[in-house]
């Protein structure tokens, strides 16, 4: 079975890990350190701070960023729930914006519109693009708004290492590098561009909000002696607030190093695929390939088509021994979100009517070229055969 998505480990990874068993230090050590400088270092930004996951990162993030019960925050129907997930996790409530058909992302035409009502600004703290399948979101536009009404800017960039994107200006930024939001998260699951096993990180370049997210990824404690109130000994410790364990391993960390090296090639490679994907799908016009405009440069973390009678492809690939996927089901169509706000079929109509025609075809380092030409060799099949 051919999958959507899959991990590579080379033996350089391997030997990373297995030295890190072998040191004096499985967690809490010098690797943790030694990512999260790596990390700096790669994507541009000042700071960057490691937890057990994605989920941990933005849970954190938010939380950092002073979401408190009742303070609402926009984001994009079409993410995996975690995104609207760590707002409720710190008593906020998730706002939803609908998505541009073409890029799948956040529209910063209808969070425009959204915001220019003060009805919706009475709550509001944030905002949370979500760079969708690795495409940058309109990072310049959405960060003036936010600036303008005094709201954070929290990138889940769980999708897009190694993606950039151009500012009106032609400058091109890393996502990630934090010029256009206050933080950005990534993750580090095995499907994603690079893996610690699990993982994740928030970046910025606020000193302070790093800070805060250290302490809350360990039970809010902290021993800095420049932080605690009354220093007893070198054993001293205090929890100065309710803080989670969101610790990531030397064994994670050690393996996170290694995979960044691999970054770039991991990112160039998924660009080939995409493009060998593009040149065969152009010619059915059954499917509309992914769109990249001008000023930005994807990541393809997914390589989504929308198509015509998707659940029928669907599971003729599976017949044929290729495991596509569907990203995402819109988040206010869960039965929770709809259950606890209210949320109906019908309010967000892009995300919705893209959900429906959405596949993801498999896309990933180690996918083979005679892997790839039965992908396509299949779906080209599939559309003649109707």
């Amino acid at each position: 079975m051919i999958p959507y998505g899959k991990h590579s480990i080379s033996e350089e990874d391997i030997k990373a890990v297995v030295e890190t068993l072998r040191s004096e230090r499985l967690t809490q050590g010098p690797k943790v350190e030694e990512f999260e400088q790596a990390l700096c270092e790669k994507f541009g930004c000042e700071y960057a701070v490691a937890v057990n996951s994605g989920t941990m990162a933005l849970h954190l993030a938010y939380k950092a960023l002073g979401v408190v019960e009742g303070d609402e925050v926009v984001t994009s129907p079409n993410t995996f729930v975690a995104t609207a997930n760590g707002i409720l996790y710190n008593g906020g409530i998730p706002r939803f914006i609908d998505i541009d058909p073409e890029t799948y992302n956040l529209s910063t035409e209808k969070l425009e519109e959204h915001l220019s009502n003060s009805e919706n600004r009475k709550n509001l703290k944030g905002i949370a693009p979500v760079h969708f399948a690795g495409l940058p979101c309109g990072m310049e536009k959405i960060y003036e708004l936010a600036k303008q009404y005094d709201l954070f800017v929290l990138e889940d960039a769980c999708h897009a290492p190694g993606a950039e994107y151009k500012d009106e200006a032609g400058c091109w930024y890393e996502v990630g590098s934090c010029v256009h939001s206050d933080a950005a998260v990534l993750s580090f699951h095995p499907v994603k561009h690079i893996t610690s096993g699990e993982g994740g990180a928030v970046l910025t370049n606020d000193k302070n909000l790093a800070e805060k997210i250290r302490i809350l990824r360990t039970h809010g404690i902290t021993k800095n002696p420049r932080q605690i109130q009354d220093n007893h000994g070198p054993w001293y410790y205090e929890m100065q607030q309710l803080g989670f364990n969101g610790r990531i391993t030397d064994l994670q960390c050690a393996l996170g190093i290694s995979q960044l090296t691999r970054l770039d090639e991991f990112v160039d490679r998924r660009r080939q695929i995409a493009r060998r994907y593009d040149s065969v799908f152009k010619s059915i016009p059954e499917i509309k390939a992914p769109r990249v405009g001008d000023n930005c440069k994807h990541a393809y973390h997914l390589y989504v088509i929308r198509c015509q009678d998707r659940d029928r492809l669907f599971e003729y690939l599976l017949e044929n021994d290729i495991s596509p996927q569907v990203h995402y089901i819109p988040v206010h169509l869960q039965p929770y979100y709809q259950e606890k706000f209210g949320y109906s079929l019908g309010e967000y109509p892009e995300a919705e009517k893209y959900y429906t025609q959405a596949l993801s075809l498999p896309v990933f380092f180690g996918l083979k070229k005679p892997e790839q030409k039965k992908v396509c060799s299949k779906v080209k099949t599939f559309y003649e055969q109707r």
